[in-house]
């Protein structure tokens, strides 16, 4: 599922990406995340909504809670449906190199030790939702920042499906986004809880996670 961005070794970013990189690399290290809508470029946006419209239902799977031998589906956290992106279309292709030049902009500028990368389509068809949660506890050194973008035409404060970032544990109103096409949400998986809203119609949407080298020598991280 994880797919190793150094196989597209890019060591600086178009003109065309760098103010965006720079503005997501001032807010991550001023305040752990950046919502930037419509920011991520329309050629790129087009193109997976376009491939997550194609997908059909035996495509899609149950989003599930943790990985490998723990994975478990579990419809009271999460009822969205997800399907993996590898790379072997244009859309997949162009996300990837994408997101791969993002990495190493944020290496370069933060010293963070990102190595790889992993994202899928998620479908929330309308009432689906995921309750308040983590992407990575502290100390799992796993995933490190979590990127999320969203596919979603005309979408009004009505739709629902928003995503509320919390700042902390205790935080009770957190952060708002509205799924608007092109809209990045980027930020620390361990530093901030959030949750999907139910829609009230289909929402699309990729998540992804940039993560470190945790592989040793008997197991493989992330596991496949």
């Amino acid at each position: 599922m994880a797919h190793v961005l150094s196989d597209f070794p890019s060591l600086t970013a178009p003109s065309d990406n760098l103010l965006l990189f720079e503005q997501v690399a001032k807010d991550i290290e001023t305040q752990g995340f950046s919502i930037r809508p419509g920011a991520l470029p329309p050629h790129i946006a087009d193109a997976l909504l376009h491939q997550q419209l194609r997908l059909n239902n035996a495509k899609y799977q149950g989003a599930g809670i943790g990985r490998g031998d723990a994975r478990i589906n579990n419809s009271f956290v999460r009822t969205d449906a997800i399907c993996w992106i590898t790379g072997s279309t244009d859309a997949g292709r162009l996300w990837l190199e994408w997101a791969n030049e993002l990495k190493n902009y944020l290496n370069q500028r933060l010293f963070l030790g990102l190595f790889s990368f992993e994202s899928h389509f998620a479908l929330y068809p309308p009432g689906a939702f995921y309750k308040r949660h983590l992407d990575s506890f502290k100390g799992n050194t796993n995933r490190i920042i979590s990127l999320v973008t969203y596919l979603n035409s005309n979408w009004s404060n009505t739709d629902g499906g928003e995503l509320v970032l919390y700042q902390d544990n205790t935080d009770q109103e957190g952060i708002r986004v509205v799924p608007l096409m092109g809209t990045l949400a980027i930020f620390l998986s361990e530093e901030f809880p959030h949750e999907v809203l139910p829609a009230h119609r289909d929402r699309y949407s990729v998540a992804g996670w940039f993560r470190v080298n945790a592989s040793v020598a008997d197991r493989v991280d992330p596991p496949r």
